[in-house]
């Protein structure tokens, strides 16, 4: 798209934290035999304490959240599948997929009338959060249904303490889904986790296979959810260098309508114009079709990449007013 830009590119597109754990020296016996089922048992409950689920019993380790979109949704016999949208499209593929007929709503009032329904908590890409209240009523809602609600937590590490829903997945037909790789700046690990009921988590990981996450993973996982004060200091950053990416977008003249620490979305009558200006300055970040006015914008994770973002705002700005 843009052949003559300046290199390296700086790929604001995602949402993944740019400074990510300093993963641990790895001994290369890990790559010589299969995972140690031991190990794995081990994740789960590191994961468990870390995400606030009831057990190591309730966790299931996986390749990747986008593995378990389709396992998930094949919970409950095809039907109607209901998702608040605009969010993460692989999840109306993945209800596709299993069968269900797929509708996406407007409002969190309608999701109890469906035999599975799917909530990102915090959204992607406004940050939107349902509160835990409406999302257990909904829960209850669709349990006398016989469905199912999926709360994608991707992002939930670095939501409002208490809005997620994993203490809460001994009511029975709830699985929250929660994601390694975007926190930790790790996505290339391929690890997230399944966190429900144990016999729904034994559901999946029939699905999954006997061997479902590889032994890096396992080590690297363990050591990063482990590390409290990590999490803590990553937090901490992220927020401060969201503020501050907010205050370079509404210099430029931009909106911000939205986001979390790990991204902000903003919004402007001229997406096209800017898309292209920053493209041809060799940074690339995220439109939206559904949405012409949106452009989501990752953090910079060096101090040459908020340069070059703040030089390449602050022409367009200055074009603007020329």
């Amino acid at each position: 798209m843009f052949p003559d830009a300046p290199e390296p590119f700086i790929d604001l597109s995602t949402g993944i934290n740019p400074h990510p754990y300093p993963v641990p020296e790895l001994s290369s016996a890990l790559f010589e035999r299969l995972p140690d089922r031991a190990h794995v048992r081990r994740l789960a409950a590191v994961a468990a304490q870390c995400y606030g689920a009831p057990s190591a019993g309730h966790v299931l380790p996986a390749p990747g959240t986008q593995i378990l979109l389709p396992q998930v949704a094949m919970l409950v016999s095809p039907g109607r599948a209901t998702i608040l949208r605009t969010t993460y499209a692989e999840h109306q593929r993945a209800a596709s997929v299993a069968g269900h007929g797929v509708t996406e709503v407007s409002s969190a009032d309608q999701l109890g009338r469906a035999d599975l329904s799917v909530v990102v908590n915090p959204n992607n890409p406004d940050g939107r959060l349902v509160e835990r209240d409406t999302l257990l009523d909904i829960a209850d809602e669709l349990r006398r249904r016989g469905g199912i609600l999926v709360v994608d937590e991707s992002f939930a590490d670095v939501a409002p303490p208490g809005a997620t829903l994993a203490g809460d997945i001994g009511r029975g037909n709830i699985v929250v889904l929660r994601s390694f790789g975007k926190f930790y700046g790790l996505p290339g690990v391929r690890l997230s986790f399944a966190l429900a009921t144990p016999e729904i988590a034994s559901r999946l990981a029939a699905a999954l296979g006997p061997w479902p996450v590889s032994s890096a993973a396992v080590a690297v996982g363990r050591a990063a959810l482990a590390d409290s004060p990590w999490g803590e200091k990553t937090r901490a950053s992220l927020a401060e260098a969201a503020l501050r990416l907010d205050v370079l977008l509404a210099g430029a003249g931009l909106e911000v309508v939205g986001g979390t620490s790990l991204f902000r979305l903003a919004r402007t009558k001229e997406v096209a114009t800017l898309f292209r200006h920053l493209g041809e300055a060799g940074i690339y970040v995220r439109r939206f079709s559904e949405y012409p006015a949106w452009l989501r914008f990752g953090l910079p994770g060096n101090e040459d990449e908020w340069q070059r973002l703040r030089s390449a705002l602050m022409t367009f700005a200055s074009a603007k007013t020329t």
